[in-house]
C-alpha cells in the first residue's frame, strides 16, 4: 500500500490528460445558435472559444440543430426583461449545463445589455464586480503567515486521513499477527526465545517506524500529486504546503496516537482466541478515531473551538483527527495540546501497563474469549 498508493494517484492525472487530450484532439468547438425575440442581442456573438449563431425564429434554430448545424440553441423570449428565463435546447443527455457555456451565455447576455448604457469601463465592471481577497492579521496587526483558506484546510485534512490510515494499519498488522501467530502456536515457540515485554516491545516499534516511514512517503506523494493536478486543472491548489507547526504535530501525534492504539490492538490480540475475534473486538476503538471528522464538518464547522471540539482533542482516541482538523479551522490553544499530549501519554502508559498484563495471562490461553467479566477477572488476578 505504501507504493501503490501514490502510483495510483499519478495513473489517475496520467489516464486524465490521456482521455483530455483524445477528447481535444477528437472534438470540435460547439456553435451556439440563439433566437432573439427581444431585439438588441446581436453583438458579442464570440465568447471565448464559443460562437453565438442568431435564428430569426425558433423552427429555424430547431432545424439547424436537427442537421448538425448547431450543437444547442437557446431563446431570449420577449418577457426576458421581466423574467429572465432563458429555454435552452439540445439533443445531449446532460446532468447540468457545462460551465463554459453558462460562462458564455451570460457573459453575451451582459455585453448586450449593457451596451450603449454606460462606459465600457463601467460594462467591465458590472460583469466582473470584485475580485476579493482575505487577508488574515496576526495579534500584533501584521499580515499572517498563515492566510487559512482551502488548501490550509485541504492538508491537515489529508495529514489527519493518512495518519488514522497509518495508525490503523500499522496496528491493525500487529493485531492480525498476534492473533495468527496465537492461533497457529507459533507464539509458544517465539515465547520460548523471549519475554512477553520484549515480544510487544519489538512488534510496536518495528511495526511503528514502518508506518512512520509510510506517512512520510503517502505526504510526500500527496503533496506532488496535488500540485501535479492543480497544474492540470488550472492552478486551484497552487499554495498547498506543510506548515512547519504541521509537520511537527504531525509526528508527535502519529507517535502517540500510533502507541496508544499499537498497546490497545496488542492486549486485544492476546485476549481474543484467534485473528477473526480479535478484529471485531477492535472495531469499537476504530470507529472513533474517524469520527471527529464527521463531527467538525457537519455541526462544529463555523465553531471549531466549541467545548466539544476541545473535548475531542483531550480524548486520546479522537485527539489525532481532531487536532488536524481544528488546525485547518482555526487556532488551538497550547494549553489544549500539552494537556492532549499528557493524556495521550498517560494512555499509552496504562495501555502498557494493561497490555502487559494481557500477555501474561491470555497469550496462551486458547479456545473460547473470555467474557468482559472473566477478562477484568483475570487481569485484577494476574
Amino acid at each position: 500500500m505504501t507504493v501503490v498508493f501514490p502510483l495510483v494517484g499519478f495513473a489517475a492525472i496520467g489516464i486524465y490528460l490521456i482521455v483530455q487530450g483524445v477528447g481535444i484532439g477528437a472534438g470540435t468547438i460547439p456553435v451556439i445558435g440563439y433566437v432573439d425575440e427581444v431585439g438588441g442581442f446581436s453583438d458579442y456573438t464570440t465568447q471565448g472559444d464559443l460562437t453565438f449563431l442568431p435564428f430569426d425564429t425558433q423552427q429555424e434554430a430547431t432545424s439547424a440543430l436537427l442537421t448538425g448545424k448547431i450543437d444547442e440553441y437557446f431563446v431570449i423570449p420577449e418577457d426576458y426583461l421581466l423574467t429572465g428565463a432563458i429555454p435552452r435546447f439540445s439533443l445531449e443527455k446532460e446532468l447540468e449545463v457545462p460551465a463554459n457555456i453558462q460562462s458564455a451565455m451570460v457573459s453575451f447576455l451582459q455585453s448586450n445589455l449593457l451596451e450603449g448604457q454606460t462606459t465600457p469601463e463601467i460594462a467591465a465592471r458590472v460583469k466582473s464586480p470584485m475580485l476579493l481577497s482575505n487577508i488574515r492579521l496576526d495579534e500584533s496587526g501584521n499580515i499572517a503567515q498563515d492566510q487559512g483558506g482551502v488548501e490550509a484546510f485541504l492538508v491537515p485534512m489529508i495529514f489527519g486521513f493518512l495518519l488514522v490510515m497509518s495508525i490503523g494499519a500499522s496496528s491493525g498488522y500487529l493485531l492480525q499477527g498476534l492473533g495468527e501467530e496465537k492461533e497457529n502456536r507459533i507464539m509458544e515457540v517465539l515465547l520460548s526465545s523471549v519475554s512477553p515485554r520484549q515480544l510487544l516491545t519489538g512488534k510496536i516499534l518495528g511495526l511503528g517506524a514502518a508506518g512512520l516511514v509510510q506517512v512520510v512517503i503517502w505526504l510526500a506523494s500527496v503533496i506532488i500529486l496535488a500540485r501535479l493536478a492543480s497544474n492540470v486543472v488550472g492552478g486551484v491548489l497552487a499554495g498547498l504546503q506543510i506548515p512547519g507547526n504541521m509537520l511537527f504535530l504531525g509526528i508527535v501525534y502519529f507517535i502517540l496516537g500510533y502507541l496508544f492504539f499499537a498497546v490497545i490492538e496488542a492486549g486485544m490480540g492476546a485476549i481474543g482466541a484467534n485473528a477473526k475475534e480479535s478484529q471485531q473486538m477492535v472495531v469499537a476503538l476504530v470507529l472513533p478515531a474517524v469520527l471527529p471528522f464527521y463531527i467538525f464538518i457537519i455541526f462544529l464547522r463555523d465553531n471549531p473551538n466549541n467545548v466539544v471540539g476541545t473535548i475531542l482533542t483531550l480524548i486520546p482516541v479522537t485527539a489525532p483527527m481532531s487536532v488536524f482538523i481544528r488546525l485547518g479551522l482555526s487556532e488551538i490553544p497550547l494549553w489544549e495540546l500539552l494537556v492532549s499530549i499528557g493524556l495521550m501519554i498517560a494512555g499509552i502508559v496504562g495501555g502498557i501497563f494493561l497490555a502487559a498484563k494481557a500477555f501474561r495471562v491470555f497469550l496462551l490461553m486458547y479456545g473460547k474469549t473470555p467474557s468482559p467479566r472473566e477478562i477484568v477477572r483475570y487481569l485484577r488476578e494476574g
